[in-house]
């Protein structure tokens, strides 16, 4: 183990009878990051991330923070500050109070309480609020509130279990902007469990896909996104295009395409985004398609086409501008064209 691992897991397990939760997870995260557990519910990553916390016993293997074996921990001995997705402040206690609740339990004095809770409502937005009541705070409020009183006892770890998911979209996306800007300020080793695509994309500097309790794929948001190492991953993960296709003779038959691949013969599914078929700029694979519906998005619209060169209709990507300049409507024609070095095959 390096001394830059904060946390290191080592073929954690978890069954609930004969339900397997998490199965055999193999993961290390180093200091400072901010990674994101991402996946659709009932995948495990709660899960893993109370295991983590103490909170819920592994069914077998190790946890390791900074070297030290926490496995077996109760959650008052592990270094970590968590902020749960309901907030859980105390609605009788003031905001002071509620931010100084973990240093009051570490018997800190009261002059060194009150300077630090100054100092941490300051961080999260919030100064002078200490007298309030968190009745009288909103949501995004409340959440900065939680996410001080994580960070009172400067923890090793940050655990942010779905923070922003009971948030309006608006206050959602300028909190987790603040939050990053706050995290990479402090330098503080962050675990966010999110279901929301967009947020861990914008967020993590490393994703970690999760499936049916076992890590689908481990990377950065480009290479979760540019490079999927499964099906699963290009599916769930942006929006995708899926069409049928045929690999022969060391070429993908993808309509009246035929792209390089390797392999033996068989039907597989080709995976493209939106994005990657383009307005054409020349004839390599280019093709005419007809507009049958257009999606507005504000800056930009998710337009269904469909050609006579590929096996079914599919879902491009084009600016708002671009509809304007190119008389995009329904019933028009395009000429477009595919971006094949970023066509996926599983």
């Amino acid at each position: 183990m390096t001394a830059s691992l904060a946390l290191d897991l080592r073929q954690v397990s978890k069954s609930f009878g004969s339900f397997t939760a998490l199965k055999s997870i193999d993961l290390q995260i180093a200091t400072g990051e901010l990674v994101c557990f991402l996946g659709p519910s009932g995948c495990g990553k709660t899960t893993l991330l109370r295991i983590i916390a103490g909170l819920e016993p592994q069914t077998s293997g190790s946890i390791f923070q900074n070297q030290r074996d926490i496995s077996h921990l109760p959650p008052a001995q592990r270094d970590y500050g968590i902020v749960f997705q309901s907030y859980a402040l105390f609605p009788n206690l003031t905001v002071a109070d509620n931010v100084a609740y973990g240093l009051v339990n570490r018997k800190a004095q009261r002059e060194a309480i009150a300077q630090r809770v100054t100092e941490l409502l300051a961080l999260v937005g919030l100064p002078g609020s200490q007298a309030k009541y968190p009745a009288q705070l909103s949501g995004g409020q409340q959440q900065r509130i939680a996410l001080a009183r994580a960070l009172a006892t400067s923890p090793g770890l940050l655990l942010l279990d779905e923070p922003l998911s009971a948030l309006d979209a608006v206050v959602r996306v300028r909190l987790r902007q603040e939050i990053r800007e706050l995290q990479k300020r402090l330098g503080v080793t962050t675990i966010l469990v999110t279901h929301d695509q967009e947020e861990a994309l914008s967020m993590a500097d490393r994703i970690v896909v999760m499936n049916h309790g076992v890590i689908e794929q481990v990377g950065t948001p480009l290479q979760i996104y540019r490079e999927p190492a499964s099906a699963f991953v290009a599916d769930f993960v942006g929006a995708v295009n899926v069409l049928p296709a045929r690999v022969q003779g060391g070429q993908l038959q993808l309509g009246q395409f035929s792209l390089p691949q390797a392999g033996a013969d068989r039907h597989t599914q080709a995976y493209l985004r939106p994005e990657d078929v383009v307005l054409a700029s020349g004839d390599d694979f280019a093709f005419d398609a007809a507009v049958e519906k257009i999606e507005f998005l504000g800056a930009h619209c998710h337009v269904h086409v469909r050609s006579a060169a590929l096996p079914e209709a599919l879902r491009i990507s084009l600016g708002f501008n671009a509809l304007g300049q190119h008389a995009v409507a329904v019933g028009s024609s395009l000429r477009l064209q595919l971006l094949v070095d970023r066509v996926r095959v599983f």
